[in-house]
This record gives C-alpha cells, sequence and structure tokens, in this order.
C-alpha cells in the first residue's frame, strides 16, 4: 500500500513486541505511524492538539488494543465516540480470540473494523487503507462545508434572500415582485451571488447547497 496522501497510523498497544512489529510492517507499505504504550498516553496526545486548537488534518486511522493495564482500549473508543472523533480518525481494534464478541459489539458502535490476533499482514493493510480512505473522505468533506460557510458569511442579506429564491427556481421577474425591487437589481444580486458561491449557475448553486448539512 502507499499512500498518496499524507497519513498517519496511530498504535496503541501495551506490548512493545507489537507496537514495533506494526510499525515495521507500515514502514515497509511506505505509511507512517506512531506508537503509544497506553491509551491515556494517546488521550494526553488528543488533549494537546485540542487544546492548541489543532484541527485533525491528515488522514489518520487508530490500531488499538481491546485489554490494557489502565484505560482500556474499549474505554478509549467510548470516549472518542462521545466526542466524535472516530470519523475522523476510524478505530480498527487488535483482538485476541476472547474479545471477538467485544471487538463485534464495537463496530455496531461505530468502530470501523476488528482484526483478530494473529493476523494476516495483508488483511491489515487492505483494512487500514480503506480506513485511512474513510478518514480523508471525511476530512474533504469538513473542508468543503468549512468553505460553503464562508461564502455564505460573506453575502448580504439581501443576496441571501434573492439565494434562497432563486435556489426555488424562480425567474428574475418574480424575484423582484416578492423582494419588492427592480429586475436589474435582482440580476446584479443573482449575479453577485453566482461570484461569491462560486457557481455559474442555479442548478450549480441548488446542488450545492444541497449537498451541504442542512441543505
Amino acid at each position: 500500500m502507499e499512500s498518496a496522501i499524507p497519513a498517519t497510523v496511530y498504535i496503541v498497544d501495551d506490548d512493545a513486541e507489537v507496537r514495533e512489529a506494526l510499525a515495521w510492517l507500515l514502514r515497509s507499505r511506505r505509511v507512517l505511524s506512531e506508537p503509544f504504550a497506553s491509551a491515556e498516553e494517546f488521550e494526553a496526545m488528543l488533549a494537546l492538539q485540542a487544546e492548541r486548537g489543532l484541527p485533525q488534518r491528515h488522514a489518520a486511522c487508530l490500531l488499538l488494543d481491546v485489554r490494557m493495564p489502565g484505560m482500556s482500549g474499549l474505554a478509549l473508543f467510548d470516549r472518542m465516540v462521545e466526542r466524535g472523533d472516530t470519523a475522523a480518525i476510524p478505530v480498527i481494534f487488535l483482538t485476541g480470540h476472547a474479545d471477538v464478541p467485544t471487538a463485534v459489539s464495537s463496530v455496531k458502535r461505530g468502530a470501523f473494523d476488528f482484526c483478530e490476533k494473529p493476523f494476516s499482514d495483508n488483511q491489515l493493510v487492505d483494512r487500514i487503507q480503506a480506513a485511512l480512505a474513510s478518514s480523508a473522505g471525511h476530512l474533504q468533506a469538513e473542508r468543503e462545508r468549512g468553505l460553503l460557510t464562508q461564502r455564505q458569511s460573506e453575502l448580504t442579506e439581501r443576496e441571501r434572500e434573492v439565494m434562497r429564491l432563486v435556489v426555488e427556481g424562480l425567474p428574475n421577474k418574480l424575484i423582484a415582485d416578492q423582494l419588492s425591487i427592480s429586475v436589474r437589481t435582482v440580476e446584479v444580486h443573482r449575479a453577485r451571488v453566482f461570484d461569491k458561491m462560486q457557481v455559474r449557475s442555479a442548478v450549480e448553486l441548488a446542488n450545492l447547497l444541497r449537498a451541504s448539512p442542512g441543505g
């Protein structure tokens, strides 16, 4: 697997040999990894990022051991679910045979997948690749939502009114009648809306807004 985009695989496992073996596997596939010996250590890293206002910018996933001293992998996963972290950082549980039912239950609650120890290298790498692609897709959608919000914030109140009616499919004459302004003024506002929203047609504008949250 060659990562076409910047990506990091976080490894949280209390077994140093497992961490090193996974790091070696990922290096052999040209994927960056970052090891953590405990759930608490990984949580501290996430907390520091949040404190510094550093959002997750690159695709990532988490290889997480189920059973560890101190905070368990399941407890860490629950905290990530509560914060909404698992879309940007999908979780793949690494589990022993006895923990398979628990891992299956976690998948139903939002974990990306689980791999049973001893796992197949190729199978694990395939799941990691899928998790990184999921993370990248989520982050791209977040960036697009942010850009859309920024564009909308640049619209004046009148431009917002015109945009709403344009999206509803009203012609300029009816928009002018509803807003008690001239057709020429509608045309000017319409052109400004298209320019600020970076679209070329009413259909493109409608599709853009429809694809956004609450659109």
